[in-house]
């Protein structure tokens, strides 16, 4: 096993990628996750795990088979280290011999467990690897990671600089909003086929934006949404982020939604404020993108006072239409 005093850093989540790379590791990283795409010369690392559904189907698809490999996760499965949606190439890790290896527990669906990690960590003889595990709840939980990667690295002054950096860029934004008068009612759609709606960071995103999130408690994970709960409190705003999904690739499922009852003669269509995002890159990852994605919320929910640049590369709207926001003076 390597005895080398620089680290060797496996992150088996995309968002943990993103903190090692911003904390100024990039060439301490050596393994990633599939997902890990950001920055984009990360993906030239080998990747240390595989998903064990086809992402390549429908939502409705997806869905049916994450439940289904969890629903599976019995003792059996945990004797062999098989507990989640994804599998670790033991393999690729043992030849990759890390010294740190970055994974989470706040949820199954969106990366490699610690529980995973820990069962094919234990499988290498003499593997004794750092192994941080990262649980971001909610907002403040993002920072809190930041500075457990950090420390971990022995980089605390890079972890409390980057931290406080990304608290002034979003308090530039907060300071324009807080005193609005016109806070549009959203409903942040994080996965379409069930309908489901954003939680953990996303309400308080929301309302530092300048909106009121009608769904999803900050720091919860995200609750499932039953159509008529959305037709009933007809949002001003609706946007459409769901997880692991790019702009393109969202606007497959908007028909989804288009065909349900009243989806037309709901606030939101009539007055062209739907939108589709990048959940993939920006909503879904807690990392430091975060920032972009508060910004992204703000150019959307006050148009005529927030443009940092994000529309058609973060966002895009769904329909030709006049966009109604607060007069703010532009920012940027």
């Amino acid at each position: 096993m390597s005895n080398e005093s620089e680290p060797r850093i496996l992150s088996l989540i995309a968002s943990a990628t993103e903190i090692v790379c911003a904390l100024g590791f990039r060439e301490q990283l050596v393994g990633r996750s599939h997902e890990c795409d950001y920055p984009a010369d990360v993906e030239e690392l080998p990747a240390v795990t595989v998903p064990k559904i086809e992402v390549g189907g429908s939502s409705l698809e997806i869905d049916q088979q994450v439940k289904d490999v969890l629903r599976g996760s019995d003792a059996m499965d945990a004797a062999y280290g098989a507990l989640g949606v994804y599998d670790v190439k033991l393999e690729v890790l043992r030849e990759l011999d890390p010294t740190h290896i970055v994974t989470q527990t706040q949820c199954e669906v969106c990366a490699v467990s610690l529980r995973d990690v820990e069962a094919a960590v234990a499988k290498i003889v003499g593997f004794q690897p750092a192994i941080v595990s990262l649980q971001p709840n909610a907002l403040d939980d993002v920072w809190g990671d930041i500075m457990r990667v950090a420390d971990s690295l022995g980089a605390r002054e890079r972890g409390e600089a980057l931290v406080a950096d990304s608290k002034r860029r979003m308090n530039a934004i907060v300071e324009k909003t807080e005193g609005l008068s016109d806070i549009p009612s959203v409903a942040l759609i994080e996965w379409v086929d069930p309908l489901m709606a954003g939680g953990n960071w996303m309400p308080t995103l929301v309302e530092m934006a300048g909106g009121r999130s009608l769904f999803g408690k900050a720091g919860l994970h995200s609750p499932w949404l039953r159509y008529e709960e959305l037709r009933e409190h007809d949002p001003d705003v609706i946007v459409i982020a769901p997880c692991g999904f790019d702009i393109e690739r969202t606007r497959e499922d908007v028909p989804i939604l288009e065909a349900k009852t009243g989806w037309a003669s709901l606030s939101a269509v009539e007055n062209g404020r739907v939108f589709v995002a990048d959940g993939n890159q920006y909503f879904n990852r807690p990392g430091p993108r975060l920032v972009e994605t508060l910004e992204i919320l703000a150019e959307v929910l006050h148009p005529g006072g927030f443009d940092f640049g994000h529309r058609d590369v973060g966002w895009e709207p769904v329909y030709a239409g006049a966009q109604t926001g607060s007069t703010l003076a532009t920012v940027g």
